[in-house]
């Protein structure tokens, strides 16, 4: 029979927005693996699990999950954990990858599915989507990320604030993954733009802590990594303007 690794996306954090089908994969799974960072803290993949299954059938993993700069010592993070998890797959067959947000966007499950495709010949990978933090800050925020013919851009300021500049200039709705630690960029960006007064921005969505707040508020202080941006679409507020 063939091992199967299913990736599960476990939403922004909070427990109530993990699907149905992701829970079921959850519970059907051997073991579910979750990704956390070699200081053994509990991350929010896992925490989130622990909510849908018992601590007795999921295993903490260390990805360099923060490692930007040493290629080398990312590498054989990313190798020592898909041996992890490839022992994991002979021994009980299914294994549930819990990572937050969805398994394919921005998550470390790509990586270690193509890992674990090296490493486990036959194995079946599957995807259980999850809810985004985009969706969730619109949700909460009450911000409207397209309408009509309105493109949307998803960008990751790990990837500079040239990048995030260039989407802004942009007709359509912008969203920007993990600048909490480039918010004085990101604030000036928006400000340059003339897109500052409608954009929004969100930490710890769902959690005790959550934070959603104007980015009109944004005064240079760094914020959680994994802050996220909307910013919508200029519209002249008529209904169905965009059609």
């Amino acid at each position: 029979m063939s091992s199967r690794l299913i990736g599960v996306g476990m939403g922004p954090g909070d427990p109530e927005l993990v699907t149905v089908k992701g829970v079921n994969a959850l519970r059907a799974a051997a073991v579910v693996v979750v990704p956390v960072m070699d200081t053994g803290e509990r991350g929010r993949a896992e925490a989130t699990v622990l909510h849908h299954v018992s601590g007795e059938k999921v295993v903490p993993v260390v990805f360099a999950l923060n490692e930007r700069t040493d290629r080398a010592r990312r590498e054989a993070a990313w190798d020592a954990a898909g041996a992890r998890v490839a022992a994991l797959l002979r021994e009980r067959g299914t294994v549930a990858f819990a990572t937050i947000g969805d398994p394919n966007v921005y998550s470390t499950f790509t990586y270690l599915a193509q890992t674990i495709a090296e490493l486990v010949p036959g194995v079946v990978v599957e995807t259980v989507p999850g809810i985004t933090a985009m969706q969730d800050l619109a949700a909460r925020s009450g911000a409207v990320l397209t309408e009509g013919t309105e493109p949307l851009t998803l960008v990751p300021v790990t990837a500079g604030a040239a990048v995030l500049k260039e989407a802004l200039a942009g007709p359509g709705t912008v969203v920007a993954y993990k600048f909490g630690r480039q918010a004085a960029e990101v604030a000036a960006a928006l400000r340059e733009s003339g897109r500052l007064g409608d954009a929004v921005w969100g930490s710890a969505l769902g959690l005790p802590e959550e934070s959603v707040r104007p980015a009109a508020d944004l005064d240079g202080t760094p914020l959680p990594y994994l802050s996220t941006l909307i910013a919508p679409a200029r519209r002249d507020g008529s209904r169905g303007g965009k059609l």
